[in-house]
């Protein structure tokens, strides 16, 4: 061995590396754990409606620690996330001491259910203080973001009615209902390969001012419609209403 150049050059060539990757790693450790470059400041970017400072600040206590090689950006990125009004974060080093947290907040689209929020993109979250006069959504679990989806398409389409839909169910059977803030309601059935649910609602819409517009009825009230329409039918649809204005 000891008469052989080539295999000591490669002997010394693997203890030279070895020695450099220990080195390494204590020369890390050591940086790691140092008390030099500690981090003074954590700054927010971005426009925050519903997420407080304060709530800011618990989320990150406890996380935002050791020096500024060390801090944990994912642990902080990942507490962020969890405050209920945060869609998403991006948490990067500046360059001595500083923290930068860039947030993005959900902008809610409707109320879910009983007590959630569904924002732009369909997703459902848990924000309390939702603005008022927002459209109650519901449907099936997992669903949110194909109601989300038909809650716009259903609005493009009553739109010429000019009352705004103020709720729409999917139901577990996956039949739509809808009603309108001025107390029509819309029992609009199940999609089928020969008959789509926006088909029915765009038929409708087209006949709706030289029938039902017609027709007087007394004022909408809370969950109580003041007309009835199923427009479950091939070739037309069923009509019930709840009290007709005398006159």
């Amino acid at each position: 061995m000891w008469d052989n150049p080539r295999l000591l050059n490669a002997v010394a060539g693997f203890l030279t590396a070895l020695a450099l990757v220990v080195f390494s790693l204590a020369a890390l450790q050591l940086l790691l754990r140092s008390p030099l470059f500690p981090l003074r400041e954590l700054t927010v970017r971005g426009a925050l409606g519903h997420t407080t400072r304060a709530e800011v600040e618990q989320a990150t206590q406890g996380r935002v620690a050791g020096n500024f090689f060390a801090v944990d950006l994912g642990a902080v990125r990942a507490a962020l996330e969890g405050l209920p009004w945060v869609r998403r974060v991006q948490v990067q080093r500046i360059w001595p001491d500083r923290l930068e947290v860039t947030f993005e907040e959900h902008v809610a689209l409707a109320r879910w259910g009983e007590a959630g929020l569904v924002n732009q993109q369909g997703e459902r979250f848990a924000g309390r203080g939702a603005p008022e006069g927002l459209p109650l959504l519901a449907g099936p679990q997992g669903s949110e973001g194909e109601v989300a989806r038909r809650y716009r398409r259903f609005t493009e389409i009553l739109a010429p009615l000019g009352a705004d839909l103020e709720r729409l169910v999917l139901t577990p059977r996956y039949a739509w209902q809808l009603r309108l803030a001025d107390g029509l309601a819309i029992e609009l059935g199940r999609d089928s390969p020969n008959d789509a649910v926006e088909r029915r609602l765009q038929r409708f819409v087209a006949v709706y001012g030289q029938t039902l517009a017609r027709m007087q009825r007394k004022p909408a009230s809370a969950g109580a419609p003041n007309m009835h329409v199923d427009l479950r039918y091939p070739n037309g649809f069923a009509l019930r209403v709840a009290e007709l204005k005398g006159g």
